[in-house]
């Protein structure tokens, strides 16, 4: 399965580098059941008429930490941190760029007047330990005091102000994420009101995103590419609303694909459940990659932004509507003016057949 297969051509224009306002006015282009039926252009305002009594939606609860700080090497060289994975109030795992990387036991001088030791190394990872003070107690007080909103590379500015709150959404409580869950930008406090009037319940999971989000697929056979790792927890509250669900007939409805991968990486935690198109409560590590082939067990529906190409976001999408309907849907998007990417618009992919979830293996039983 060639990688090439997974791309498009997208002008410069088309990528989004500020939300829309209000988030509800965004454009939403819904995938029409039958297939023939084709493709419907809408706006974000009437995602809740898509929505049924009974339904559930996936929400991912992580919260994008400003994650990015500038700082220099005791040699005085500049040096620029993107905090990867918090580990404890004092270590956090991250990626350095500096003309050379700085060595175990080295010591860094960021912004916000915080020292930070060089601990370990793993690949393109650093293990920093910060030397608490008073103004720096622990990691994230430092980073909220001097870090910037880790903006996706596409988007070519300086991060500012508007970021904090743009590149947030409206329920994230937990830190953790280096890039937001994009698909839930859209969603305000009124429009998950209206939701929530339509007799549609909504449930947490929380995915903490990475920065190999953006990583892009460098190999020529997909099935060679290595998934980065991600930490997930789905909780019992939200399995049992999952079950719940299922029992009164209603739908799943994924909001975002960290959501999605989520909820199945926990099915693949329990085949048995995922058998019965349930999830069991389950944390920890995932590095699910979803590829045309691959078994969707658990979501009926799919909200999501337009992705990358050649990424494996946009192979998840294909996984759940084919490679051919997306990338036909890109299409029409990109000639109708949709805006793309994180700040942009966004597009919903039912999920009509669940025969293969039933009679196909599980291809990456590890998460």
């Amino acid at each position: 399965m060639l990688t090439q297969l997974f791309d498009y051509p997208l002008p410069q224009e088309r990528i989004a580098h500020r939300p829309a306002e209000p988030r509800e006015s965004a454009r939403l282009l819904i995938l029409n059941e039958p297939p023939a039926a084709g493709f419907l252009d809408s706006q974000m305002a009437h995602f809740p008429e898509l929505l049924q009594p009974g339904d559930l939606l996936i929400l991912n609860d992580t919260r994008v930490i400003p994650a990015r700080v500038f700082g220099h090497k005791a040699s005085g060289g500049k040096v620029e941190i993107l905090a990867e994975r918090l580990i404890d109030t004092q270590r956090v795992w991250c990626h350095v760029r500096a003309s050379k990387s700085p060595p175990v036991g080295s010591t860094l001088f960021m912004d916000g007047q915080a020292r930070l030791i060089v601990t370990e190394r793993d690949d393109a990872l650093f293990l920093l330990h910060l030397s608490p003070d008073a103004e720096n107690p622990d990691v994230l007080t430092w980073l909220n005091r001097a870090g910037h909103m880790p903006l996706p590379p596409y988007i070519e500015r300086a991060d500012d102000g508007r970021d904090r709150v743009d590149y947030q959404t409206v329920f994230a409580r937990h830190d953790g994420a280096v890039a937001a869950p994009t698909a839930s930008l859209h969603l305000t406090e009124a429009l998950l009101a209206k939701i929530a009037q339509r007799g549609v319940e909504a449930a947490f999971v929380t995915l903490h995103v990475g920065a190999g989000t953006f990583q892009p697929v460098r190999v020529e056979n997909i099935l060679a590419h290595k998934m980065h790792r991600e930490w997930l927890n789905v909780p019992t509250a939200t399995a049992k609303a999952i079950a719940d669900a299922r029992a009164r007939g209603g739908r799943v409805i994924c909001v975002g694909t960290t959501a999605l991968r989520a909820v199945e990486s926990a099915a693949r935690a329990h085949p048995a459940a995922a058998a019965r198109r349930e999830v069991v409560a389950h944390q920890g590590d995932t590095h699910l990659f979803l590829y045309p082939g691959q078994p969707v067990y658990v979501a009926d529906g799919l909200l999501t932004n337009f992705h990358l190409p050649q990424s494996t976001l946009l192979m998840l999408v294909s996984t759940l509507a084919g490679r051919e309907r997306i990338l036909a849907a890109y299409t029409h998007a990109i000639a109708q003016g949709y805006r793309f990417f994180s700040y942009g618009d966004a597009m919903f992919i039912p999920i009509t057949d669940h025969a293969s979830a039933h009679q196909a293996p599980v291809i990456d039983a590890e998460v």
